[in-house]
């Protein structure tokens, strides 16, 4: 019965017309901005000049976790504040206050939703780019940041590519364009780490 009831409300929020675009769009570009963050963290932790297999690891699950928290609860945030003023909006235009109503409920569904969702960016990228430091040795550290490295810019390939298709664009074009610039930052973070 209660798993019907939060179908039911998942359901009805997911017709709201702003809650699969919201959605999509920050999953995509949280997905983007870890993948970004992940690549720092493994060149600065993994490619330095004294690798430690348990430091890489915990820095990759902190930062990982912390983005999390961080961007699902801005995404609350802003996604609360966004609703509220459209709820107030309806309620204008129907003379009534609308927050108890189907309307308002499919509304704060909406909102959890979206910032779900978008908590699980970070975690899946996390996950992809610390399954080599987990299945490979630890004396094997530079060969398992060289495989989450190019996981990272497949990843930031594939990002491009769904952009690129939800916007109607080349998505090769777009995902190249991801993967390039995703390369060039991985190059700008060698040498700021072989600088210092």
């Amino acid at each position: 019965m209660a798993e019907e009831g939060i179908g039911k409300k998942i359901r009805a929020a997911l017709s709201q017309p702003d809650t699969l675009p919201s959605m999509r769009r920050y999953f995509v570009n949280t997905m983007f901005d870890a993948t970004f963050v992940m690549l720092g963290v493994i060149i600065g932790s993994a490619l330095s000049s004294d690798p430690r297999h348990a430091i890489i690891i915990t820095t990759m699950l902190t930062s990982t976790v912390s983005l999390a928290i961080s961007t699902g609860t801005s995404v609350y945030e802003a996604e609360s504040l966004e609703q509220s003023r459209r709820m107030n909006e309806i309620g204008r235009a129907m003379l009534t206050n609308v927050e108890d109503t189907d309307i308002g409920r499919a509304s704060r569904t909406s909102i959890l939703l979206i910032a779900a969702i978008n908590m699980m960016a970070p975690l899946m990228t996390g996950l992809v780019l610390i399954t080599p430091f987990l299945f490979i040795s630890i004396e094997q550290v530079v060969m398992a940041a060289e495989i989450a490295i190019g996981l990272a810019i497949t990843m930031m390939f594939i990002t491009g590519f769904i952009m690129g298709r939800t916007s109607g664009k080349n998505p090769f074009v777009k995902g190249a364009r991801m993967a390039v610039i995703g390369i060039a930052a991985f190059v700008i973070c060698y040498l700021i780490g072989g600088a210092v």
